[in-house]
């Protein structure tokens, strides 16, 4: 980005406005959530904020307990950025951008105890459910944060476990034991830009932005987990008022979950 795109953003914050006339916490829309979208997956859903769609597909498989956890199944959350969807994104392994929104899924999810691994488990030390969370942006118009981690949790909402015989699992037939989850863990990313405080930054946004920080947070407000990004240190005055605006936006998108 060039010296004169990012003056322009700040200087159209200064006044409340964005390069698409939003103000500076709005969303994006159309805003949505539409749920068994894949009907090959065991849950899945895709998530619209405005031009960025991604979509987020689930399936399981049965494995071994890890030594420490031997009654405890797992989650797995992999992150494939397409060059399909950015041009800027290349082929081959994950790279540092999705390593890192594959943890911040993953993170949140297992912090919020919204899963009780134990109910995954089907012989203790010897076989339990792994759940494997696939995200794929299908466009990035930007905020793959909030967009990812929304279908994760909406996938998982809507998930059936398959029907076992004698120990196999047998995909094409869904039986009707839902995934139980005790809440839904809703992710909002933050950005500064200046003295700003700005949601669901458009990816002309990103790069202007000083500080990021996502924050995770369940129905009653209780914060699962936070991610800073970023080139410079946010005081604790900014962390506290970034949190409180995630933890607000937070119950908005939670009702867009069907």
């Amino acid at each position: 980005m060039n010296t004169g795109e990012k003056e322009h953003i700040m200087k159209l914050l200064q006044f409340n406005l964005r390069l698409d006339g939003r103000k500076p916490i709005e969303f994006r829309k159309p805003l949505k959530v539409e749920t068994n979208v894949i009907k090959t997956a065991e849950g899945s859903a895709r998530v619209t904020i405005g031009e960025t769609v991604v979509l987020a597909g689930i399936k399981v498989e049965v494995m071994e307990p890890f030594p420490d956890t031997p009654n405890q199944g797992s989650i797995m959350v992999g992150v494939e950025l397409l060059p399909m969807s950015n041009p800027d994104f290349e082929l081959g392994p994950p790279g540092i951008q999705a390593i890192e929104l594959a943890r911040v899924v993953d993170r949140g999810i297992r912090e919020s105890k919204c899963l009780d691994f134990g109910k995954l488990c089907i012989i203790p030390g010897e076989r339990v459910w792994n759940i494997v969370i696939d995200i794929c942006p299908i466009n990035d118009s930007g905020n793959l944060f909030d967009a990812a981690a929304l279908a994760a949790v909406a996938a998982l909402k809507s998930m059936t476990f398959p029907k076992q015989t004698d120990g196999k699992i047998e995909y094409k037939e869904k039986t009707n034991k839902k995934l139980e989850l005790s809440d839904l863990p809703i992710s909002v990313t933050v950005l500064k830009i200046g003295d700003l405080f700005v949601l669901d930054p458009c990816t002309e946004e990103e790069p202007v932005a000083s500080g990021r920080l996502t924050a995770c947070s369940l129905s009653d407000g209780t914060l699962c987990a936070l991610q800073k990004g970023g080139d410079e240190p946010l005081s604790a005055e900014d962390i506290m008022a970034m949190v409180d605006l995630s933890v607000a936006k937070a119950k908005e998108l939670r009702k867009l979950i069907p």
